[in-house]
């Protein structure tokens, strides 16, 4: 395959260490990234070692020292010009997202456009990050709050999303006026190297201090130091509901923030109210869109009796024209999981499923043959089960969709939420009454929740992120800011003499 994705943006095949601001430190281990699409190798990147780590986290220090004094819409023009480049880039970075993670071409291209998006919604936050005024009751006395940045922001990122949860939460940070570090998951770090090449370019042309954005390459070992780190005012992580709760005990240990973004089993409900034409479409795009591989993929369906057979026909039939292929092609529905750890953990689900009496409608397997040369490509299948399945209690990144029967709409909402996760939901009716009890206090306990639309696609304007084991963050719009900054309350006392509040008295 010509990559000339990768010429474009000056990516290495061979050898790229990790980047920090504009410099190059190689260490002397390597990882490989090779893409799920066709097993070839694209490049070597350098390990950050101990000695780097050490490096890039003084230069960020240093970086943040000015970059904190930068006035807040001048913070923003470099993210505006990152986002002019974003667009320039936005064909070579999305094949090169598509390539390497193995998501469908639209979808990498989307990817971008979250990118861009989000450079957006920060170029406007840079002139509203604004705090209250409050009056005080003391003569002559002023109150207000004011926000300030917090210093390094880490982030750890998973592989899903190689590019665009990074920049949900750098942009955001960067512009608040911290300087970010971040450890992209070791199985797309071209992704990353790519993203950290594009904004050095951009923080260059503008005078930005260097290492405002750094990068480090590395495994678990590596998040663990950056967890660890005092010097990281807030981690963000995105990653399963196990790695969260160590992180989180790591960073409060040290009395440290962590915004963590986690696991997601999220249903959608099909009321007898549905408009059955768009439930099947939601619910094919979200359990077969990015192979079952996105924290809001569809996993459950929970269907009304009167319309559990029309549902169960309507989707054989939708999944018998799923195309299943080289995601670079633009004619492809769905690419292949990200590994071989990834297939073996989608087969052991099915093998569970069948162990617990699940009934497979549309079966699964691993595909073979000719252009099927990485043994990553699965397809996706269906099963009938019982929502209490140990199985369907979990999460597994994977195109397996679970399909359960309900008869009233409160049973359909206890159903969505007795899972640990509390990601997205989503409910398919035409009757107001359900649309409003489903949003209610008493509906659905996630962070995320739609009506008559699927559970993913979520837009960068509303702030992201759910409850219960996934973890309680918020990232992207909305005031999520708030997450990356420190609030100060200041009173000011314009007067001649020093009355105290609750009327005390102290006179000597």
């Amino acid at each position: 395959m010509d990559k000339e994705f990768l010429q474009t943006l000056q990516i290495d095949q061979h050898n790229h260490g990790s980047i920090a601001g504009f410099d190059t430190m190689v260490g002397d281990e390597e990882i490989s990234s090779s893409s799920p699409v066709d097993g070839t190798l694209i490049g070597r990147v350098s390990l950050t070692d101990a000695g780097n780590y050490e490096k890039i986290v003084i230069r960020a220090q240093s970086a943040f020292e000015e970059w904190r004094r930068w006035p807040a819409p001048k913070r923003g023009s470099v993210i505006q010009a990152f986002g002019q480049l974003l667009r320039d880039h936005k064909d070579a970075l999305g094949n090169l997202v598509s390539y390497e993670m193995g998501k469908s071409i639209q979808e990498g291209l989307g990817e971008v456009q979250e990118m861009i998006d989000i450079c957006a919604f920060s170029v406007g936050l840079s002139r509203q990050l604004y705090g209250l005024t409050m009056h005080s009751e003391r003569l002559d006395h002023r109150m207000y709050e004011q926000w300030h940045p917090l210093g390094i922001v880490g982030i750890i990122s998973a592989f899903n999303f190689p590019v665009a949860v990074w920049s949900w939460n750098a942009m955001v940070a960067i512009v608040c006026g911290n300087a970010c570090i971040w450890k992209a998951s070791e199985k797309t770090p071209l992704c990353a190297v790519a993203c950290q090449k594009l904004f050095c370019q951009a923080a260059k042309a503008l005078g930005a201090p260097a290492a405002i954005s750094c990068i480090i390459t590395g495994d678990h070992k590596l998040g663990k130091m950056l967890t660890a780190d005092q010097r990281i005012s807030l981690v963000s992580a995105t990653g399963s509901s196990k790695m969260g709760k160590s992180l989180a005990q790591t960073v409060a240990a040290r009395l440290g923030r962590s915004l963590l973004e986690l696991g997601g089993n999220n249903a959608m409900i099909i009321s007898k109210h549905a408009d059955i034409d768009i439930a099947i479409r939601a619910a094919v795009f979200g359990a077969v869109g990015t192979a079952g591989q996105r924290c809001t993929s569809t996993r459950r369906l929970i269907i009304h009796q009167d319309h559990y057979d029309l549902i169960k026909e309507r989707l054989k039939m939708a999944y018998s024209q799923i195309r299943i292929g080289n995601p670079l092609d633009p004619s492809m529905h769905m690419g292949p999981l990200i590994d071989r750890d990834a297939v073996h953990a989608y087969l052991e689900a099915i093998e569970i499923v069948q162990r617990f009496g699940g009934n497979f409608i549309v079966s699964g397997g691993v595909i073979e043959g000719s252009g099927f040369q990485s043994g990553c490509y699965v397809r996706p299948c269906i099963a009938e089960v019982e929502n209490h399945y140990d199985i369907v209690q979990k999460e597994t990144f994977a195109p397996i969709l679970y399909l359960i029967k309900y008869q009233s709409l409160k049973q359909a909402i206890q159903l969505q939420n007795d899972v640990p996760q509390g990601l997205s939901s989503s409910i398919i009716t035409e009757y107001l009454k359900e649309a409003e009890l489903f949003l209610s206090a008493s509906g659905s306990d996630c962070g995320i929740a739609n009506v008559n639309i699927g559970t993913s696609g979520a837009e960068i304007g509303g702030a992201f992120g759910g409850e219960k084991e996934t973890g309680g963050g918020r990232e992207s719009g909305s005031d999520s800011w708030k997450s990356y900054m420190r609030r100060q309350t200041n009173t000011i006392n314009y007067g001649t003499t020093l009355p105290l509040s609750q009327g005390i008295t102290f006179d000597f």
